[in-house]
């Protein structure tokens, strides 16, 4: 035994020096290891969350006080964790290469990874079991967020939040820590990753082509929790809070009654445990917040927290207060209806009021709450039909896209709730682009008259959108299309010019222009299989126009992609070729779910298909984006030839694969 004592006490003094060592790496780099756990994060959460969660990942790095878990060892000689030092050391963001730093990044990676990791029993609807762990710190009465980015930023968000955690995770490790891909997977293998070489793979399609760009991008404001906003939670029910304290003590106290009748085998009488009774002071009508009828014109957030609430039965406390308990317990004779990627999940807090009046038979009422959601309750003026609830995700809304909120729906029109910074509203159809829109009535409360449904009862022989002008005390001359996909939030349209000669990439622009509403009268019908999947935003991208063999008349490509407000996006790629009608719907010669295409981050795009000639011979076409340099046929049929299109004679049923050369190098295959 006394020879092993010496060993034993070396074991100890090592784990304290180990720690110790943990510690000041922690200190030094708390900046850095806050941000790679703010990427890694699920942005599901939330940006206030997200930031605090974040913080509270790297504060509990390492081993508490007293607890038998193992500091890190200070090995002899141990391999690097990032690039070397040098020229490097230098810079404020060379990677620490010290093996302690690598052992609380390595607990700051698991932690941030487990806060979407769900064991198989545990309930879908319930956040991951890391995520319901109190934790420091907590900031009561303001709401944090990062410094809010440009466009860019906000799209390479977007894009994080469409993939799932080792995916951000690898993203992060290379793009912010510096490892290449090895060191990466290796990493996630010790975080119990279950498929490291996956997420490598999946995150080297993140930032494309600008990954310099991405980098920097991911160094910016937008993804510092350590430099952040500070927002009051709620400044119009301060003056309640004494009032709700005192509430919640007396709750306390009968709660403590209860449990005392509880333990002595008895129940309280009039003991109220559902949601509805839970939530009584924040499902209180008196406390729902009201924007003032200005507030959108003096605000730099035009959305729908800028919204005043409207119509005539915004005081009727019966109405709300029936609505606001369908939200907290909705009874069975509630149909409840989410948009992808909706919670239906009771308020936080008090939400806003938009609208309450009635409508087409119905009593509607409209709330937004803190967690970005519009919710739209409904219940019939007479006959026996049940109330209605709808829940759609609206956030990071806009001008555009926190435009209008349709308020009620009929199996042949609807009617939406306009802005109040929408000056002029008209309505046009896509399939009749030479026509010019018609004026829509808009009522002093900012609802509009009925407008027809888009391809009511299942025909596509009109495709009718609403046409808006916003204020010029918002944005001159700024006018925009929205359209109806059977959801709460109606979809923007928008359009990406074909390529010019010589001159930059362009970015989608309003498609209320001539070039625009003929692309759209080729393709609006294909709008029909994105109804009901949460779209935010749908973009028209005329990639590539090609010159067709035998007479050389031309037809266009076109990407048409749509962004869901969840993240994910839908691609179909349209072929558009010469038709005697300017309303002759386009081929849909690809379709992709859940893709990076057509957007900043997936900018090359590659397709192909079969066509055949006046003269009935077929040929394979092919056509690329602006940075394809060439295309080669592979298969029954071989050819190659320079420049972003391609066409070769083959049998009509031919299987050809079409591969491109792109001109900063690599290779892309087509997209199917």
């Amino acid at each position: 035994m006394p020879i092993h004592q010496p060993q034993q006490r070396t074991d100890v003094q090592s784990d304290r020096t180990g720690v110790q060592q943990a510690e000041a790496a922690l200190v030094e780099h708390y900046p850095r290891l806050v941000r790679l756990a703010y990427v890694v994060l699920p942005p599901a959460l939330g940006r206030h969350r997200r930031v605090l969660t974040a913080h509270s990942v790297v504060q509990r790095a390492l081993p508490a006080a007293g607890s038998k878990a193992s500091g890190p060892r200070v090995p002899a000689q141990s391999r690097r964790t990032g690039p070397p030092t040098g020229t490097e050391g230098a810079s404020k963001d060379r990677i620490p290469a010290h093996p302690a730093y690598g052992w609380v990044r390595l607990r700051v990676l698991r932690a941030a990874l487990a806060h979407e990791r769900r064991p198989r029993w545990w309930p879908g609807r319930l956040p991951a079991p890391a995520a319901l762990r109190p934790a420091l710190p907590v900031v009561w009465g303001l709401r944090l967020f990062p410094r809010a980015g440009g466009v860019d930023e906000l799209a390479l968000d977007r894009a994080l939040s469409a993939v799932d955690g080792p995916v951000r995770a690898a993203f992060a490790l290379q793009l912010l820590e510096g490892l290449d891909e090895s060191g990466v997977r290796e990493l996630l293998a010790e975080a119990v990753v279950a498929d490291p070489s996956g997420a490598v793979r999946r995150a080297a399609r993140l930032g494309r082509p600008d990954r310099a760009g991405a980098q920097a991008m991911l160094r910016s404001g937008e993804f510092d929790p350590c430099t952040v906003q500070t927002r009051p939670s709620d400044l119009l029910r301060r003056r309640h809070r004494v009032r709700a304290a005192a509430v919640a003590a007396a709750l306390c106290v009968v709660a403590g009654g209860l449990a005392a009748a509880v333990e002595q085998g008895t129940n309280g009488p009039g003991e109220d445990r559902s949601p509805a009774g839970v939530l009584a002071p924040v499902l209180d009508p008196a406390e729902l917040t009201r924007t003032a009828a200005e507030r959108w014109a003096d605000t730099s957030r035009v959305d729908f927290t800028a919204w005043p609430a409207r119509g005539g039965r915004t005081d009727d406390d019966a109405l709300l207060g029936r609505a606001l308990r369908a939200w907290a317990e909705p009874p069975e004779s509630v149909r409840v209806s989410t948009t992808p990627g909706t919670a239906a999940v009771p308020p936080a807090g008090p939400p806003q009021l938009l609208f309450a009046d009635e409508v087409d038979g119905a009593a509607v009422v409209l709330f937004h709450d803190s967690a970005d959601r519009v919710v739209r309750y409904a219940e019939p003026l007479s006959g026996s039909g049940g109330a209605a609830l709808d829940f759609a995700r609206t956030d990071d809304a806009d001008v555009t896209t926190g435009a209008a909120v349709v308020v009620s729906r009929t199996a042949d029109s609807a009617r939406f709730l306009l802005a109040p910074w929408i000056a002029e509203s008209t309505t046009r159809d896509l399939l009749a682009p030479d026509t010019p829109g018609r004026p829509l009535e808009v009522g002093p409360d900012g609802v509009t008259a009925a407008v027809p449904r888009p391809g009511a009862g299942g025909a596509c022989d009109a495709w009718p959108v609403v046409q808006l002008r916003s204020s010029e005390r918002i944005v001159e001359k700024h006018a925009f299309l929205l359209t109806d996909l059977g959801e709460l939030a109606p979809a923007h349209l928008t359009y990406m010019p074909k390529p010019g000669r010589g001159t930059p990439a362009r970015q989608p622009r309003e498609a209320t222009g001539p070039d625009a509403l003929l692309a759209w009268a080729r393709t609006a019908c294909s709008l029909r299989s994105l109804s009901g999947s949460g779209v935010r935003s749908v973009n028209n991208w005329a990639f590539a126009e090609q010159k067709l063999p035998e007479g050389g008349t031309s037809a266009d490509w076109v990407c048409t992609r749509a962004d869901t407000w969840r993240g994910p996006g839908r691609v179909l790629v349209q072929f558009l070729a010469p038709a005697a009608s300017p309303t002759d719907p386009a081929a849909v010669v690809a379709d992709r779910d859940d893709t990076a295409l057509c957007s900043k981050f997936g900018q090359h795009v590659l397709a192909g298909t079969h066509w055949r000639a006046d003269s009935g011979r077929w040929y394979v076409l092919g056509a690329g984006s602006r940075a394809v340099t060439g295309i080669r046929a592979t298969g029954e049929v071989r050819g190659a030839a320079g420049g972003p299109t391609f066409a070769v004679r083959a049998p009509r049923d031919a299987e050809v694969e079409l591969t491109a050369s792109l001109r900063e190098g690599g290779t892309l295959t087509a997209v199917h």
